[in-house]
């Protein structure tokens, strides 16, 4: 049997998915999941996630050569990024004029977007923002977790959502068993576990590349592709993961440490 998530500071906490390939999150806290995709396949099956698609590590954002081992289209990347102090005051200035409650519901909303209230469940958190958005939310099995969560979801308010995820029995009991396939941990009672470093998901909807986050203010609209491009083109590395690179690196910080995932069809053999 998983470990069980436990309740520390009050809030259920995961154990902590830890990190991968590098490339140069409240009552709840579970396992920080491991950016790696045998962990996150593995997890995907047991949520829902037709087994049609399969994660893959990135290795390089710029190398042709290795670009190439990635199947493509890429249906959505999940990145841990590390908080630095610039990514830090640019997310306190993005978010600051937004409500605290954020509005979006109901079929118009343009992304399914959910608040994180588990303790370093940002891992589960980020897979389910790219599985539930984009094409992958055609991939979902019938009746799966994945599939009652996305139609149950689409009505509800941010805290609605948000209790939905705290109180899933099967989310939490996925979420341990799979923490225990890689390099994860349990946080410390500090709450110091995660490091610094967030799981954001991006992917494509309605012909923008969407930023999304479960300790952010909302989705976050980081601009157009057009039809034939994907989230491993080279204009929404720009304006996803590469505005991050370049606000470190206009502030003349050093640590571009991250960590990439992206998630395609599975390429039969």
């Amino acid at each position: 049997m998983p470990p069980q998530a436990e309740i520390i500071n009050g809030k259920k906490t995961f154990t902590i998915l830890g990190t991968s390939f590098l490339l140069s999150c409240p009552r709840h806290s579970n396992k920080l999941l491991e950016n790696n995709p045998e962990v996150f396949n593995a997890l995907s099956v047991k949520l829902g996630l037709s087994p049609d698609l399969e994660w893959h590590d990135i290795y390089s954002l710029t190398e042709p050569s290795l670009l190439s081992l990635i199947p493509r289209p890429v249906l959505a990347l999940l990145v841990i990024m590390p908080l630095t102090p610039a990514w830090r005051a640019n997310r306190v200035d993005e978010d600051k004029d937004k409500p605290v409650i954020y509005p979006g519901k109901g079929p118009q909303e343009p992304v399914l977007w959910f608040q994180q209230t588990i303790g370093e469940a940002c891992g589960s958190i980020g897979l389910i923002h790219c599985v539930l958005n984009g094409p992958a939310k055609f991939h979902l099995v019938g009746g799966s977790w994945l599939a009652r969560i996305k139609d149950e979801a689409v009505d509800l308010g941010m805290d609605e959502r948000a209790k939905l995820l705290y109180d899933s029995h099967e989310l939490e009991v996925a979420h341990q068993s799979v923490a225990e396939m890689g390099d994860s941990r349990m946080p410390s009672l500090n709450g110091e576990g995660h490091t610094g470093q967030h799981f954001v998901a991006f992917v494509k909807e309605g012909g923008k590349l969407w930023e999304l986050e479960g300790s952010r203010r909302g989705p976050l609209d980081r601009g157009v592709l057009s039809e034939d491009e994907d989230l491993l083109g080279p204009r929404a590395i720009e304006l996803g993961i590469g505005r991050v690179i370049e606000l470190e690196s206009a502030s003349g910080g050093g640590d571009l440490r991250f960590s990439c995932i992206a998630l395609t069809k599975k390429v039969e053999q």
